[in-house]
């Protein structure tokens, strides 16, 4: 498993995953989260804890990837927008028939080279489905199509809407915890940024293995995959 160094902040480990915590967790600002440690005691500027989040949450997404559950073989697969620099941008996801999160892919255009970029990162995590519903569209349906090819697989392709209720639902999840954030500056924090609230969010599903019979608590997986 990957290691998450601390070595160099002058802040403690404790403190800094508490405060990446809470800002991938719940629907809080930067300068929230810095008032919040103010009131713990800690002078901490809401750019060191935006920095925090950019470093950790792609090492702490590494680590949870370690420590995910298998998932099913039967996917959900649909896109979403995300804002970054005033710009509409494509969010890549997928799910299980049960919920549990599959993958996500942040991209810049919706084509059939985006698709089969965010198909070949799924399958290469989870392995091939043996079946993925898509909505109507026809970039999605050529980028399976493809991997069918390549691979000479037969992963079955299903066209229904309402089978993707799921994933539609799941996306608002995920939106829940951008809108306040106004859009992103660019698309290095936005990957980064996704990246650690997907983490969060697939705790909360169940899906990290937690190698031990007592159920630890969300927060305390969190703080797992830095151990």
């Amino acid at each position: 498993m990957p290691i998450i160094s601390f070595k160099g902040r002058h802040f403690q480990r404790d403190m800094i995953l508490q405060s990446v915590r809470w800002y991938l967790a719940y629907s809080l600002s930067y300068r929230d989260i810095e008032e919040m440690t103010a009131e713990r005691g800690f002078s901490v500027d809401h750019s060191t804890i935006n920095r925090w989040v950019l470093q950790y949450s792609p090492q702490l997404d590494a680590a949870f990837r370690q420590k995910k559950k298998r998932v099913g073989t039967r996917w959900r697969l649909d896109e979403t927008y995300i804002r970054v620099k005033g710009q509409w941008t494509y969010y890549y996801r997928a799910v299980d028939k049960h919920g549990q999160t599959i993958d996500f892919l942040l991209t810049a255009t919706r084509n059939t080279k985006a698709a089969l970029r965010f198909l070949k990162k799924a399958i290469g995590q989870h392995g091939k489905p043996s079946l993925v519903n898509i909505d109507q569209s026809g970039a999605n349906t050529a980028g399976l199509r493809q991997v069918n090819r390549d691979n000479n697989t037969r992963i079955k392709i299903r066209q229904c809407k309402y089978l993707n209720n799921i994933i539609e639902q799941d996306h608002r999840r995920i939106k829940r915890l951008t809108r306040p954030m106004l859009g992103f500056k660019n698309f290095y924090a936005a990957q980064r940024t996704l990246a650690g609230i997907e983490v969060m969010a697939m705790i909360k599903k169940g899906q990290m293995k937690t190698g031990a019979e007592n159920e630890h608590s969300f927060a305390e997986q969190f703080y797992a995959l830095a151990a």
